[in-house]
């Protein structure tokens, strides 16, 4: 009795393997085992014809219209105010210079100069008070310098010849008043702030985006000192200068604010 063959031979000639499940190459349609059955594998005659015959897959790009630009995009980007194409990095109305951009009105320089007439105004306001009280405001800070220098408290690494000295009055609502406090005349007043907070226990989210932030004020003026300013600057300040021994508020104010409302107050 014959025996019975099942599957098929793998058509590779040093291999020959039968195949119970053999594959059949859809170039040039023999039949192959499973370790010959990619065309590399087994030197498929029809494999170049094949690649030949195979078109590149072509993908339709989109040209951003743009002055300059030879970005494309796969998918098209549409401005929707002036109806023009461009690519990703020019699809904003101000990135494409768009002919219909609507340019806002400069409501930060409008109020800056707001602000600023309000200063001045306040500015001119106490500038009598000022110039009749400077000097017993300075003989003041004098003899309150000897007290502050026996209480203080700051950096005690700071060399004794850079130590400039305050009575810090203290934010509304907060337990301590005020506290006698010392700073180095070279640093910024962002960072005079920095330390009075610590010396304080005071919450300080300066570097954060809050709705209010902690400033070091005048008595005089109420003015919300600048933070890159430096304390030797506003020492030597001819207009309102700050006195070693003299006093200043450190307070919570909205971003946009610049000066207190009532300096006095903290100091009654």
């Amino acid at each position: 009795m014959a025996e019975l063959e099942i599957g098929q031979h793998c058509r590779v000639e040093h291999c020959r393997q039968l195949d119970f499940l053999p594959f059949v190459c859809d170039g040039c349609s023999q039949v192959f085992c499973l370790q010959h059955r990619s065309r590399s594998a087994h030197g498929c005659s029809e494999v170049n014809l094949k690649n030949e015959d195979v078109k590149p897959d072509h993908h339709k790009s989109f040209l951003c219209m743009y002055k300059g630009c030879d970005g494309k995009e796969l998918v098209p980007v549409w401005c929707s105010f002036c109806e023009k194409q461009f690519c990703l990095r020019h699809r904003h109305q101000s990135d494409h210079e768009c002919e219909k951009l609507e340019i806002p009105k400069p409501h930060m320089a409008v109020t800056k100069q707001l602000v600023k007439n309000i200063v001045d105004s306040k500015k001119e306001t106490t500038v009598t008070k000022r110039c009749k009280g400077a000097k017993s405001t300075e003989t003041a800070a004098k003899v309150a310098l000897m007290k502050l220098k026996m209480h203080a408290c700051g950096d005690k690494s700071l060399p004794l010849t850079e130590r400039i000295y305050f009575q810090v009055f203290l934010p509304k609502g907060n337990k301590e008043k005020s506290k006698p406090m010392f700073f180095c005349s070279k640093w910024s007043i962002g960072k005079v702030i920095d330390s009075a907070a610590s010396l304080a226990n005071l919450k300080n989210d300066n570097n954060k985006t809050t709705a209010k932030k902690l400033r070091l004020c005048h008595t005089i003026s109420g003015e919300a000192l600048p933070l890159d300013h430096t304390l030797t600057s506003w020492i030597s300040n001819k207009e309102y200068p700050l006195y070693n021994g003299g006093n200043v508020i450190l307070e919570y104010l909205d971003n946009e604010a610049q000066f207190l409302e009532d300096a006095n107050s903290y100091l009654e």
